[in-house]
């Protein structure tokens, strides 16, 4: 049986989704089912667009074409970076599997230089606003730069454009290149986006069980409930990349623990929270982080009256 996988073009894109694919085909073997999976490479807006895609990803500027082309049949299966992904549920997709995540840190590539040894005023790209935010909440005299492209596109603009860039480390991981990195930021220094270094794989809810349950083995709970309280509490917020947001949870001995934090974009101003309580009930703690950092104030730090 021959399954086709949707990807985004880019190196990255079809890196990752090539993993996944790899997982599947050594899964079903291990299950007795005889499965191939094919790449398919589908266009988004976001591959096509050169605008700025602050704002976009709350509406899936990546994530659209790719669950367009499963519903249409055009492949059986997507594979999403979670945090590019809208909070709110696709009626008609299933998230069949959230598989284990890999490093959720931001990496500053700067050819040699860490962040705090700098100098004064360095210009530093990035496409986020949270990363952003942060960074200046750590250094007042960087100038932070609007960025986009791929990632040897952002690389390349180090040392010639400009000082330094920040992307994330799990990228640069799953391409082989975690040694561009010259830092790796402590979350507690700079809090990754909701979802950060996780994977999503869609598939119809009425997908062929024969292969659809291997597709759903390769769920790991911890990672489903961690990302489940990040993205509850993005929700509340009604925030996506266009907002400074941070949020990070763990999982250990099913007692969930998340951070969050909210900064204004001059990063002058945070608002921080944290919360633990048993993993069963993640959304429910996302959820209510997400309300206490509105009651206190996040709506103004997000630019909002």
């Amino acid at each position: 049986m021959k399954l086709r996988l949707g990807t985004r073009a880019s190196t990255l894109a079809r890196t990752q989704s090539g993993m996944v694919a790899d997982a599947i085909v050594e899964r079903a073997q291990a299950m007795g089912v005889d499965l191939e999976v094919e790449l398919v490479e589908i266009t988004t807006h976001g591959d096509i667009s050169r605008g700025s895609l602050v704002g976009l990803s709350e509406v899936g500027v990546f994530v659209a074409a790719l669950r367009e082309a499963v519903i249409a049949g055009e492949c059986e299966l997507a594979v999403h970076s979670l945090k590019d992904m809208p909070t709110t549920p696709h009626p008609g997709l299933e998230i069949a599997a959230i598989p284990e995540r890999v490093d959720v840190r931001d990496a500053l590539c700067t050819g040699g230089t860490p962040l705090r040894e700098l100098p004064e005023g360095a210009r530093i790209g990035t496409g986020s606003p949270r990363r952003g935010a942060q960074l200046l909440s750590l250094r007042r005299d960087l100038r932070v730069e609007p960025l986009r492209g791929n990632v040897d596109t952002r690389l390349s603009k180090v040392g010639a454009e400009l000082d330094g860039v920040v992307l994330a480390a799990a990228g640069l991981q799953r391409l082989g290149r975690l040694h561009d990195a010259t830092e790796l930021l402590d979350p507690a220094d700079m809090l990754p986006a909701p979802g950060q270094g996780a994977l999503a794989i869609e598939i119809l809810p009425d997908a062929n069980a024969a292969w659809a349950e291997v597709i759903r083995s390769l769920d790991h709970a911890p990672t489903r409930a961690a990302v489940t309280a990040e993205r509850s509490l993005l929700r509340v917020l009604d925030a996506g990349c266009s907002a400074p947001v941070a949020a990070y949870a763990t999982v250990e001995a099913d007692m969930l623990s998340l951070r969050a934090r909210v900064v204004d974009d001059a990063g002058t101003l945070a608002l921080n929270e944290s919360i633990q309580g048993p993993a069963s009930e993640a959304a429910s703690l996302g959820r209510s982080t997400g309300w206490t950092l509105m009651g206190r104030g996040a709506g103004r730090l997000m630019g909002r009256t």
